[in-house]
């Protein structure tokens, strides 16, 4: 196995800083950054943005506007309009007061994946205001091709396409799945909705928690984290949600009498592509169909996998789960995302501190074993099976 002080000396990491240019795990140095910005997956905004903005999701696998339909009827559900683009106004606006109230001078940008306004209009529009050092902030958690590499990709894609190559350097957070910000919201919820249901009568043992997160080829998940270990079929991605779901679970029965014996268990959804491809399981409507025969009365559904209430939250989990849940005659409550609680966006402010002071990797909170997780992606972490390795910023080639 290559050390890392064998790659610290041998390795440029594409368009970073001076400090992560070789691949350090954590930068521990401080950095100049002069602006921020905020990435995130985009939606559409009307009607007639939502084939238009599902094909740009699906661009490069040739599914016909057809096809794109049956997707495109949970967003025509709710006016043709997705929530993430004004969730992401809403965490823009909270993040520059938090970056104010603290005296900081740093900008924050926004940009998205898949709709307007798109990556490299944000890192044009930080450069034609002067700035050169961008730290870039994804609203994305865990370890996956679509949620870590995907973002580094479009990273290094907006760099070319804004010509900006070589006049920038772009570095990223490291993923924050375990940092206390975001999961303070979640454990709130969590606690919030079993004394609920403790308080209704409901038996602790018949009150299940599912954490629900988006479902990924196995293909896929299997090359999620670093090569250095072996994760299992789940790869680092699940393994990441189980380690997150155990804390908050052991805090539940700290917190909150009885609850100590409240079963829990990591399951799935959203999933697409063909019936014969493998993707992670057990599906969040299937568990919930199940719950009665174990004896369940009542289940919280965590959306953990989720940093705001978008589409996959608000279709597939308030409208489908509850609709199973209903089935099955069991009382359901889904708790909050992080959306813009206070501890998520303060923790959020922490993390770009953390870069801003070169913070060492000792002293960055973290919250289970896993943690904290890299500034700097390691080689070939989270490759896509189709795709294979295209370039990607904030990590070392390939």
């Amino acid at each position: 196995m290559t050390s890392e002080a064998t790659i610290s000396s041998s390795v440029s990491v594409l368009h970073a800083s001076e400090p992560a240019r070789s691949g350090p795990p954590h930068v521990e140095v401080p950095v100049d950054y002069d602006a921020v910005v905020l990435a995130s997956f985009g939606g559409p905004e009307g009607q007639d943005d939502v084939i238009p903005f599902l094909r740009n999701v699906t661009r490069g696998r040739g599914i016909p506007d057809e096809r794109l339909e049956e997707v495109a009827h949970h967003y025509r559900h709710f006016g043709g309009v997705s929530p993430i683009n004004e969730q992401n106004r809403a965490l823009k606006a909270a993040l520059e007061a938090e970056i104010a109230r603290r005296g900081l001078d740093l900008p924050v940008y926004w940009g998205n994946r898949n709709w307007a306004p798109y990556l490299p209009e944000a890192f044009a529009e930080a450069a034609a205001d002067g700035h050169r050092t961008l730290l870039v902030l994804a609203t994305s958690a865990y370890s996956s091709y679509s949620s870590d590499r995907q973002y580094r990709e479009d990273i290094a894609l907006a760099m070319d396409e804004s010509g900006l190559g070589g006049r920038l350097t772009a570095d990223k957070v490291r993923l924050f799945f375990d940092h206390p910000g975001f999961v303070a919201p979640f454990q709130e919820g969590v606690d919030a909705a079993v004394r609920t249901l403790l308080e209704e009568g409901v038996a602790a043992t018949e009150i299940t928690v599912l954490f629900s997160t988006h479902s990924i080829p196995v293909d896929d998940a299997r090359r999620s984290g670093p090569r250095d270990r072996d994760w299992g079929d789940g790869g680092a991605y699940e393994a990441q949600h189980r380690a997150v779901a155990a804390h908050i679970m052991t805090e539940l029965g700290a917190a909150v009498p009885g609850a100590g014996v409240v079963p829990w268990e990591l399951v799935f959804q959203s999933r697409s592509g063909p019936p014969s491809q493998p993707w992670l399981e057990p599906d969040v409507n299937d568990v919930i169909a199940e719950l009665p025969g174990r004896g369940v009365k009542a289940v919280v559904v965590v959306p953990l996998g989720f940093v705001s209430d978008h589409m996959e939250v608000l279709w597939d989990l308030d409208t489908e789960a509850q609709e199973t849940a209903a089935e099955a005659g069991l009382r359901m409550l889904r708790t909050p995302t992080p959306g813009t609680h206070p501890a998520f966006v303060a923790g959020l402010v922490d993390l770009v501190l953390e870069r801003v002071h070169g913070t060492p990797a000792a002293e960055r909170p973290h919250l289970t074993d896993l943690g904290p997780w890299y500034d700097v992606a390691r080689a070939g972490d989270c490759e896509n099976v189709r795709l294979g390795f295209r370039p990607a910023a904030a990590g070392i080639a390939p």
